[in-house]
């Protein structure tokens, strides 16, 4: 029986000839084919995955070595290129495209073992913050299907939550590993920006920073995500902006003491609007934290500018790439684009040059403002998002406590670690009283990965582990955290 099997566990399993790729491929597509049509979270199969698997299976039998993942299945996210497999973009101008390459990304996964499994939705170009699209639709959330999975990684997430995959690649240009991670009840981390290559644009490898744009894991465990990072992070000639190799393992960091610890906890970065269950749910671990031997302390961030102010800037520097890289098919073919990305397309018209330099200077602010923090303290604790998931058709909600808000925006409170490229992760913190989940989030400073790792890692023995919705009795069986 695989079920609530994590990666790390099915590596070691395979490794020790207790079970087979075969089988274990094959009880992952056996569950892709009961449970996907309802959910929609895979877009492609590989078709040659169980070949892949029998392959995996007689290398193991051969002596031969093998990698840390094994015959592992994993999912990448449509935006990620992935040589003989279709890879769309989400989009109509893409419906029929089949790469000729990997993304380094998934070059790595697969040299240490992994088997690709399929291709999950997002919506077209990952341009917001919940997935569908005009070739695929969209993607419900396994814990209520007439609600979003969120995005734009959020294929990805519903596979991992609704365990049609042990886990899944996700990307992260405003929060779309983080949302989708806490409205699906599933981790997420976004590593350090350089971290992992992002080389999914050969024709423009400085497109990645304006804002940071990261590969990295949805899991149903921390582990998993160290290990996933571990086997993909490191300098690749095809990314500018990439790192070199730790020199560490992160899977061998992530179980160590949280003793004296200083986390700055956030409500609402002094900007935001929160819906009091998801204040509730967060609120409810501090103590948590505390008993681990961290010192919380509860702040008041102040960033000079409101909200519309900042997003103003963040969303402009992402209207004018979708300007950039969408005005041909604009013009030529509108009929390829969904609503929302035309807007975007269109705003991005107007933007000038000068404007889009100085957004580097209000950018530059939002460092410095967290940089004082982190002086301070060694993580910054906040809500991943403002709201439990919403109606699958929006794009967000209208009001939040009986304020308007911008719909397609305002409730996303990941932005700001897009804009400094420091590693975030989303971790389940607990449920609505309607059974929806809730994501906290916990931030690092630069290169301080670990230590997120190892604090999410230790949250999640406190609580005796994350959650997964159960699709096989659809019964929602919540422990409480």
């Amino acid at each position: 029986m695989l079920k609530n099997t994590t990666a790390f566990d099915l590596a070691q399993n395979v490794k020790a000839k207790e079970i087979s790729p075969v089988e274990i491929l094959d009880y992952y597509l056996e569950r892709v084919d009961k449970y996907n049509p309802s959910i929609n979270a895979f877009v492609t199969l590989n078709e040659h995955a169980r070949e892949e698997a029998k392959e995996a299976e007689a290398a193991l039998l051969s002596g031969e070595e093998i990698g840390a993942l094994h015959g592992v299945p994993v999912a990448i996210k449509d935006l990620t290129p992935t040589k003989g497999i279709k890879t769309t973009f989400g989009s109509k101008a893409f419906e029929n495209n089949v790469p000729e390459r990997d993304a380094t990304i998934v070059q790595r996964l697969k040299d240490a073992g992994a088997i690709v499994i399929g291709k999950t939705n997002t919506p077209d170009f990952g341009h917001k913050g919940t997935t569908d699209n005009l070739v695929f639709g969209a993607t419900k959330n396994p814990w209520n299907k007439e609600k979003t999975s969120g995005g734009s990684s959020g294929g990805s997430a519903a596979a991992v939550a609704a365990e049609l995959v042990p886990f899944a690649e996700g990307s992260d240009g405003g929060g779309s590993i983080r949302i989708p991670a806490s409205f699906c009840g599933v981790y997420g981390f976004k590593p350090t920006y350089g971290r992992i290559p992002m080389d999914n644009n050969l024709a423009n490898v400085f497109g990645s920073n304006n804002p940071f744009v990261n590969h990295g894991p949805l899991t149903h465990s921390v582990r998993d995500a160290a290990l996933f990072v571990d086997v993909t992070q490191g300098y690749s000639p095809t990314d500018p902006f990439s790192l070199p190799t730790s020199n560490e393992k992160l899977i061998d960091q992530i179980d160590g003491s949280l003793q004296g610890i200083k986390i700055a906890y956030t409500k609402d970065f002094g900007m935001y609007t929160v819906d009091p269950e998801v204040e509730q749910v967060i609120d409810e671990q501090i103590a948590k934290w505390r008993a681990l031997g961290c010192e919380v302390e509860e702040v008041s961030m102040d960033f000079g500018m409101t909200l519309h102010e900042f997003l103003g800037f963040f969303k402009n520097m992402w209207y004018a790439a979708a300007a950039a890289g969408g005005a041909s098919m604009f013009k030529e073919h509108p009929e390829w684009l969904t609503p929302s990305y035309q807007l975007m397309i269109e705003r991005g018209f107007d933007i000038t040059t000068s404007e889009y330099i100085n957004y580097q200077q209000k950018r530059s602010k939002v460092w410095n403002v967290l940089q004082e923090y982190y002086k301070k303290y060694d993580l910054i604790m906040s809500p991943t998002l403002a709201v439990p998931s919403f109606d699958y058709q929006l794009l967000g909600p209208k009001t939040i406590k009986g304020k308007e808000i911008e719909a397609d925006s305002d409730w996303m409170m990941t932005h700001i670690y897009n804009m400094t490229g420091l590693p975030a992760a989303s971790i389940p913190a607990g449920f609505t009283k309607s059974g929806l989940p809730i994501g906290m989030q916990l931030a690092g400073n630069r290169f301080m990965d670990g230590l997120v790792l190892i604090a999410s890692r230790e949250f999640e023995k406190l609580v005796g582990g994350f959650d997964l919705v159960d699709l096989d009795t659809s019964k929602k069986d919540i422990r409480s955290f």
